[in-house]
């Protein structure tokens, strides 16, 4: 099961208690990271996390809250021995900016992989080097420069069941790939097929991040049935929703309202405005709309 941690809460710049939002989300020893904005290394360190595992990361824009971390992040890993490959993955304007930040860096130990993402339409996106059965699905926002949502969808195998195997003779030599989905011919000349032991199929486990953009309507359909739904709440006054709109931000209430309408199982606010210095004063009235909300602090966990 995937571990989730939200490395900070933070939007524009830090503060001395709030990193910027960053999400880390580890599977199998290794990790997707989106966005990378000014300490995120320290941040990845304070809440006991590797960044030696980080496989693939994901800008969402190129605003310097979520990418001027970049350098730091990059001669970190390098210092922690890593060799091989590193994918970065952005939209397709960002590549420009993200070339002339790592040119600071100097050599790296290992390869920077860069790769342009659509801006104009949904894109998905394998990353099978990460796990098998994982795809990244982005979304186009809408903010004051090209910024992309994402989605990580991990599909779930059927539970196997081995007393389904044992009553047909199958030995166990074949239940591996009977439970990877292959179809196997036995020495006896039988040709089972996976659904023989397999349960029913499972849903995927989404992970649904979105932050810096107005909220538009296709924002619920994106994160439809999400198990976890991160998106940017700036602030909980109703009164900033005129300024918010014109800054191409959302308030904590549209966020929401987007989660109740996407029928996402929990919502973890984030993105917080410097001057928002107690956001979880809204908890009680955000949960009138969608009662699953979470005003989240830097470093919040969870497994799914």
């Amino acid at each position: 099961m995937p571990d989730i941690c939200l490395l900070g809460t933070g939007g524009m710049l830090p503060l001395k208690d709030r990193f910027l939002t960053s999400l880390y989300a580890e599977y199998n020893g290794k990790a997707v990271l989106i966005d990378c904005g000014e300490g995120t290394q320290v941040a990845i360190a304070k809440h006991g996390l590797k960044m030696s595992r980080i496989e693939l990361l994901l800008i969402t824009h190129c605003h310097a809250d979520h990418v001027t971390g970049l350098p730091g992040l990059l001669l970190s890993i390098g210092n922690s021995s890593r060799t091989e490959p590193l994918d970065i993955a952005a939209p397709q304007s960002c590549i420009p900016i993200i070339k002339s930040l790592m040119s600071v860096c100097g050599a790296l130990p290992y390869e920077v992989r860069l790769h342009g993402l659509p801006e104009d339409e949904p894109f998905e996106l394998s990353a099978e080097f990460i796990a098998p059965m994982l795809k990244i699905r982005t979304l186009p926002l809408s903010h004051r420069v090209s910024c992309l949502g994402y989605s990580l969808v991990l599909e779930r195998k059927p539970p196997f069941l081995p007393e389904n195997a044992k009553a047909l003779g199958i030995p166990v030599e074949y239940w591996k790939r009977l439970h990877s989905g292959e179809t196997v011919i036995l020495d006896d000349g039988r040709s089972i097929a996976p659904e023989a032991v397999t349960g029913e199929k499972r849903s995927p486990i989404k992970i649904t991040y979105t932050t810096d953009t107005l909220p538009i309507a296709e924002l619920a359909g994106f994160a439809e049935s999400s198990d976890l739904f991160i998106c940017e709440g700036m602030y909980g006054l109703p009164e900033k929703k005129e300024s918010m709109n014109e800054k191409c931000h959302m308030l904590m209430q549209d966020a929401c309202g987007i989660a109740l309408m996407a029928g996402v199982k929990r919502l973890w606010l984030t993105h917080y405005s410097p001057a928002e210095k107690e956001p979880s004063l809204y908890e009680e009235e955000l949960k009138k709309i969608f009662p699953d909300a979470v005003i989240t602090a830097d470093g919040a966990k969870i497994t799914l």
